[in-house]
C-alpha cells in the first residue's frame, strides 16, 4: 500500500527572486499546468497557482529560466517535506493515529 500525501501538504512550486528576473515570460508560456500568471502592470511572472505545479518537476528552473530567477526546493527538501506529511497530526500528543 502507498502512502498518499495531500497535494496541500507539500510545498513543492518555485520562488521567483524578481532581481535575477528579466520578464522574459519563458516560465509564464512554458507552464502547461498555469502555475504563472503574467502581472501585466509590472511585466512579470507571478506564482498564482503554486499547488497546481507537478511535484518533483522543476523544468522551469532548470531548462526554461536562463537568468536564474527560478528555485524549486531541493530533492532533499522535498524528502523531508513528504516524511513530514505522512506523520500522523497529533503524533506524540496521544491522541488521534491514522
Amino acid at each position: 500500500m502507498v502512502d498518499k500525501v495531500p497535494r496541500e501538504k507539500i510545498e513543492w512550486f518555485p520562488s521567483i527572486n524578481y532581481a535575477k528576473c528579466t520578464g522574459c515570460k519563458k516560465c509564464y508560456n512554458y507552464c502547461s499546468h498555469k502555475v504563472y500568471s503574467w502581472d501585466e502592470k509590472k511585466k512579470r511572472p507571478v506564482v498564482a497557482k503554486p499547488y497546481e505545479c507537478i511535484v518533483g518537476c522543476s523544468n522551469c528552473t532548470i531548462n526554461v529560466c536562463k537568468s536564474g530567477a527560478l528555485r524549486h526546493p531541493t530533492l532533499k527538501q522535498l524528502k523531508e517535506m513528504m516524511e513530514t506529511a505522512k506523520k500522523p497530526c497529533c503524533e506524540g500528543k496521544g491522541g488521534c493515529k491514522w
